[in-house]
């Protein structure tokens, strides 16, 4: 069985850096746990690092968090469906919103639970995902100022996630602005300015980023240390929090180039190889993982010698050239991944969770399973 390990030492590095990092800056953070996927044993070393704030887009990861550590501000970070509002008061102290009759539930739902229900309404400023337009974003936020048992906490922002618009200096002076058009309309306080993602830490080094942006939701630069916004790692954290293994099932020298004549593969793709590549053949390994768990553009061999050739539903086929590493049937191969690709490791059954390096004590005292202190992998 694959497994997949978060390396304790390299996430309480990169917390720790980012903590520091932005409250020297004045600044709030949220951890984004979406990738996560709800792993209770992940969730509780994350939150013995001393985590104040977390973001998710799933009642039940934010319901198991809550289980974890009632005492963490929980914050539901898509706008909530309907259906759902009840739930979401019970396990989320803000909620992200655009919607005005939804706020009206999430109202009436925080009347009856005897709750105040925290709120940030988020503005459209280019990405064209969530957020209210600008031009309705007034006469919006009056009638939410009516409502009972609802908090206006912030106005915030989402860019980049879906057609990459970038968080620059400018958009992000327009979110500013926008909060203080609102608190003096309103003679409200508005106390944050939720503008920030993993994307817009750049920014801050090039001291570029708006004073009045006091608030980030980051998750991939928190787990990957990855600098978004220009697509390379960041030198001063780790990038490899997260591995991911895979036995190999089968090893055997094979020809270079399919023999017969092609169709569609299973992902509806008509390959085309070379003929000159005809004669020539290369060591050829399986390991047990698929389509099911992780697509191959998102997995990264570790051994630079290994090339991922191919995918099935629940196998992947790599080139190991020569194999000079000396590879054998049983053995693991070890791979890094993309966020993507460790999100969909992160929600696959089929793909065992584990944890590698030294846990504070901090994290020993709280990290449980079944009752007994969690082992580290062999």
């Amino acid at each position: 069985m694959a497994f997949v390990t978060l390396n304790t030492d390299k996430l309480a590095d990169n917390y720790n850096y980012l903590d520091g990092l932005f409250e020297k800056n004045g600044v709030k953070w949220s951890v984004v746990t979406k990738l996560l996927c709800g792993n209770k044993k992940y969730l509780e070393v994350l939150l013995a690092l001393g985590v104040k704030e977390v973001c998710d887009s799933r009642v039940s990861n934010l319901r198991r968090i809550k289980s974890i550590s009632p005492e963490v501000e929980t914050a539901y970070i898509k706008p909530p469906p309907k259906r759902s509002v009840r739930k979401i008061v019970e396990y989320a102290d803000v909620s992200f919103n655009t919607e005005f009759e939804t706020i009206k539930l999430l109202s009436e739902a925080a009347v009856q639970q005897g709750k105040t229900h925290k709120v940030i309404i988020m503005i459209e400023l280019g990405e064209l995902r969530e957020g209210v337009m600008r031009g309705d974003f007034i006469d919006f936020y009056a009638k939410v100022f009516e409502l009972p048992n609802i908090e206006v906490i912030g106005i915030g922002t989402n860019l980049t996630c879906m057609y990459g618009v970038l968080p620059n200096h400018d958009k992000l002076i327009q979110l500013s602005l926008y909060k203080q058009l609102i608190e003096a309309k309103f003679n409200k306080k508005i106390p944050y300015v939720s503008g920030g993602s993993s994307v817009t830490i750049p920014l801050i080094f090039q001291h570029l980023l708006p004073e009045g942006v006091n608030h980030f939701r980051v998750g991939e630069t928190l787990f990957l240390g990855t600098d978004v916004y220009n697509n390379k790692p960041f030198d001063q954290m780790h990038n490899d929090v997260f591995k991911l293994y895979a036995e190999i099932i089968e090893l055997t020298e094979k020809p270079g180039v399919p023999m017969g004549e092609l169709g569609h593969n299973l992902t509806g793709e008509v390959l085309e190889f070379e003929q000159q590549d005809k004669q020539e053949s290369s060591y050829r390994a399986i390991i047990d993982l698929g389509l099911l768990d992780i697509e191959s553009d998102h997995l990264l061999p570790v051994d630079s010698n290994i090339k991922v050739v191919g995918e099935s539903s629940d196998m992947i086929v790599v080139d190991l050239g020569e194999n000079p590493q000396k590879y054998k049937v049983g053995d693991l191969l070890e791979f890094s991944m993309t966020y993507m690709g460790t999100l969909r490791v992160m929600n696959s059954d089929y793909v065992e969770k584990k944890l590698s390096g030294e846990m504070t004590p901090a994290m020993r005292d709280i990290i449980t399973v079944q009752g007994t202190q969690a082992k580290q992998p062999d």
